[in-house]
């Protein structure tokens, strides 16, 4: 911060505290809704507040095929586990996600939940059934596209400050995680890993001489 941008936030914010309480938080009210839509732009463009890129996503594994037809009990503790078996399948970490032939259509089950492994019969190898297809590679989508948007990233005023930020638990841990590069599970059953820290909420410069040029042009009218 320069010293004269300092001086003129002093100077705005002495200003402000001057205009009567219901007046002052609907300016404040116009200011936090636009720095919101402002920082909602930053971070579609994937840039923290000093216009860094984003550290990129960890890469996912690529899936692992199954090469051979499986029947097995599921799941396990069940008084009567249900029998499956499937012919197309691909391993995604803890579960295994393929062509279920008994309940006829995509199925996933968790490896460590199989109550009981079964030989396949090589008539059962040969057994038409519909097939899992994987979907080719999709481009992936830019990080935080759910938690820019105004579902979720809100903002607000009362008569003494401005905010923006997150409402909804779940949005609002997600999003400390990545702010200060904290330790979380990818998943319920995977071990914490600590995520890269992405700065999602910070004014830029330039928002900051907006905040106070929309101050001084509402006093001002």
């Amino acid at each position: 911060m320069s010293d004269g941008l300092a001086s003129i936030e002093t100077l705005a914010s002495a200003l402000l505290r001057k205009v009567g309480g219901p007046e002052r938080r609907r300016i404040l009210r116009e200011i936090a809704r636009d720095i919101r839509a402002s920082q909602s732009d930053r971070i579609g463009r994937q840039q923290d507040p000093e216009g860094r890129a984003f550290a990129k996503r960890h890469e996912r594994k690529p899936d692992k095929p199954g090469t051979h037809a499986v029947k097995f009990l599921y799941p396990k503790g069940a008084a009567e586990p249900r029998l499956v078996f499937m012919k197309s399948w691909v391993r995604q970490g803890p579960l295994m996600t393929g062509y279920d032939v008994e309940a006829g259509g995509i199925r996933s089950f968790f490896w460590d939940k199989v109550d009981q492994w079964l030989p396949v019969d090589p008539a059962d190898q040969n057994k038409r059934s519909g097939k899992f297809r994987r979907q080719g590679k999709v481009r992936a989508r830019p990080m935080f596209a759910k938690l820019r948007g105004g579902r979720l990233l809100k903002s607000g005023a009362t008569v003494d400050e401005a905010w923006i930020g997150w409402v909804k638990p779940a949005a609002s841990r997600v999003a400390s995680v990545h702010q200060f590069g904290e330790m979380d599970r990818p998943s319920k059953r995977s071990k914490p890993v600590r995520y890269a820290r992405r700065v999602l909420l910070g004014l830029t410069n330039e928002e900051r001489g907006a905040l106070i040029d929309g101050i001084l042009r509402h006093i001002a009218t």
